[in-house]
């Protein structure tokens, strides 16, 4: 649509917010949060425009989506009354980690996008769990995240073929994440006895099973 195009229109929208956002801040006008949301809201569609007219300017995806995170957010902190404090964070590093997830699924050379992607979603996660789990070690589980994240990396395919080096840090940050997981709690007296079975297991198939000769 054309009007998505008038740099007019959407430079006029941006001053317009700004005198807008300067006039509350003086506190001569107050606004509700609809009113924020919608604005924002205006801005996510202004960068997500910017997108669907061209496709090559994959960086707009990021700020397009991030702001259409923080209007949903306001929408259901202004229903559900607490739920910004306690879900805000989840919601927007989930938004980014999205964003870079759609620009890897767009274009596969830019495998790249897969690390930041795997980062935020899992700060995302821990940041949620946070809030139903607080006896839980949460630097353990971030760390588990970025394992499967390198993961991705080694499975998924890139403009070079797959990349074996990423199960390297993979196996790391995993195997350092279970260690602090459970040590950090009741999974200790679980983790290392069944890391012990599957490792013995994994030794004796690999001793008993059949070579071809």
């Amino acid at each position: 649509m054309k009007w998505l195009e008038s740099r007019i229109l959407w430079g006029s929208l941006l001053i317009l917010g700004g005198l807008l956002f300067l006039l509350q801040n003086m506190g001569l006008i107050q606004f509700g949060g609809l009113f924020w949301a919608l604005l924002v809201g205006l801005g996510a569609i202004f960068f997500l425009s910017i997108f669907f007219n061209n496709r090559l300017n994959w960086w707009a995806l990021i700020p397009g989506i991030v702001l259409s995170s923080v209007a949903i957010l306001i929408i259901l902190g202004y229903l559900v009354p607490g739920f910004a404090d306690a879900w805000g964070g989840s919601i927007i590093l989930g938004g980014i980690g999205l964003s870079f997830v759609i620009i890897y699924l767009l274009n596969r050379e830019l495998w790249w996008a897969v690390i930041p992607a795997g980062v935020l979603i899992s700060l995302a996660v821990v940041s949620g769990v946070n809030n139903y789990l607080q006896d839980i070690e949460t630097g353990g589980l971030f760390l588990i995240g970025i394992g499967l994240t390198f993961v991705l990396v080694a499975i998924l395919p890139g403009p070079q073929g797959r990349m074996w080096w990423a199960w390297i840090p993979a196996g790391a940050l995993i195997l350092t994440g279970l260690v602090l997981t459970a040590t950090a709690g009741k999974l200790f007296q679980y983790v290392w006895p069944l890391a012990l079975i599957i490792g013995g297991g994994a030794l004796i198939y690999y001793t008993l099973r059949p070579r071809n000769t």
